[in-house]
């Protein structure tokens, strides 16, 4: 005989529905604004020159159509999965699991690549951490806080996100508003004319898609969100349109307090506000440690809840599916990722564990364009009136097209490394799915 117990902590039923608009929007803004915007300023710079800005409004136009088509699909599918579930109601569960292990390859190099630039910055704050054996202690330590605070139940973590997201946007915020009076004009441009050429205006929106990356992790627990039918759509729209501003105003205040030197500086955000005060440096770098701890905690909360859909759904052991009896959150997933990128961080710098993440959830968004599409064109909608996608199929088929395009932007080398990663995913899928064919499942 089954123990009730141990099957009433499996499923998406054993999971509390305790994540509201503003936690969910604190979360889509914490997992976007992470490690990214404290380098990219510089690097959009170096690639872009005074148009820099202009490549922020080009990935605000590509990113916008994906946020529409994770409103519309995360309002009608409500099991927690994300992408996942997403491509898995819409197209089956092979396109389902294709999308959620990409994510979460994805998930865990930008997870460990964000672990190891953080380390870097508190050796920077702290020159007595700044040695790598040091640097290997403060990451360990980082993913053990993370792992106990995500451990105490998703409401603990979800407002320890929303904390975190509040105390880094503020010193970006201020500096933005502190930073536009000053700004010299001449070194800003929105003229198409000044982008050095098409091949550089490409290059730099793979790195700008890096950067509003994140939505995708922060909308995975869809099964602990209070009315996702109304509380997703709300709160993705308006994380991005707040996530694009500050990054524009970021940009701007940056180029024209710094000029040319922008493109030259390691940490731009630091270097722009030492520009208007003598303590501006010190303070973007200890909130530079904020914001990376902030997103290495959104990303294992919403990461871990993936390896949950995939143990409820079959794909991994049936423990990953399951949460704990006192505080309901799944903690073979917590551990699984938080070990996974401790390892890697360890071992790995960032330049090397992001070049694949970019082009795997471009890849990912992609999916969700479509499955989008198909979910609206098919009329599903488990619970509420689900968001309806303006235009019928025009939004998700043009979000995939600009996906498909920034992805042929990519070198050879990371083509070879996503076509590699898909090939082992589908190896691994059929592997699965041979082992459930055999295991006998006894009748409840």
């Amino acid at each position: 005989m089954s123990d009730p117990t141990s099957r009433s902590l499996q499923g998406d039923a054993a999971l509390v529905r305790a994540i509201g608009v503003f936690a969910l929007a604190a979360a889509v803004i914490n997992s976007t604004i992470g490690g990214g915007i404290f380098r990219m300023p510089g690097a959009l710079a170096e690639q872009v020159g005074r148009a820099a800005p202009l490549a922020l409004i080009v990935g605000a136009l590509a990113i916008v159509p994906i946020a529409l088509c994770f409103a519309a699909a995360g309002s009608r599918t409500h099991a927690t999965g994300g992408p996942y579930t997403y491509g898995a109601v819409a197209f089956g569960p092979f396109v389902g699991f294709l999308a959620g292990a990409m994510m979460w390859i994805s998930h865990v190099a930008s997870s460990a690549a964000v672990a190891a630039s953080f380390a870097k910055q508190v050796g920077s704050l702290a020159p007595g951490l700044a040695s790598e054996a040091a640097g290997n202690a403060v990451i360990v330590a980082t993913y053990v806080l993370l792992f106990a605070l995500n451990a105490f139940g998703v409401k603990l973590g979800a407002r320890a996100v929303a904390t975190l997201a509040t105390v880094k946007l503020a010193p970006l915020v201020i500096l933005v508003l502190a930073g536009l009076p000053f700004v010299d004009c001449s070194q800003v441009s929105f003229a198409p004319d000044d982008v050095p050429s098409l091949a550089a205006l490409g290059g730099s929106l793979v790195l700008v898609m890096f950067a509003y990356s994140g939505l995708e992790t922060a909308l995975v627990p869809s099964g602990e969100v209070d009315d996702p039918a109304r509380n997703v759509p709300r709160a993705t729209l308006v994380a991005i349109l707040l996530v694009v501003a500050l990054y524009l105003g970021l940009q701007i205040v940056g180029q024209g307090l710094l000029g040319a030197r922008l493109a030259t500086s390691d940490v731009p955000l630091a270097d722009t506000a030492g520009q208007l005060f003598d303590a501006g440096r010190t303070l973007l770098l200890a909130t530079a440690c904020v914001s990376m701890a902030g997103f290495l905690l959104g990303n294992l909360l919403g990461s871990s809840r993936l390896l949950f859909a995939l143990g409820r759904d079959g794909y991994l052991p049936a423990t990953f599916g399951r949460v704990s009896a006192s505080h309901r959150v799944p903690l073979v997933g917590l551990a699984a990722h938080a070990a996974l990128a401790c390892v890697l961080a360890v071992g790995g710098t960032f330049d090397k564990l992001a070049a694949i993440s970019g082009g795997a959830i471009c890849l990912v968004y992609v999916m969700v364009a479509l499955a989008a599409w198909r979910l609206q064109r098919r009329g599903v909608a488990e619970r509420g009136a689900p968001f309806a996608l303006p235009g019928g199929g025009t939004v998700p088929l043009v979000a995939a097209a600009i996906m498909v395009a920034i992805l042929f932007t990519l070198p050879a080398a990371e083509w070879r490394a996503i076509a590699i990663s898909l090939a082992a995913l589908v190896l691994v899928y059929g592997a699965l799915r041979l082992m459930r064919r055999n295991v006998h499942v006894p009748a409840p």
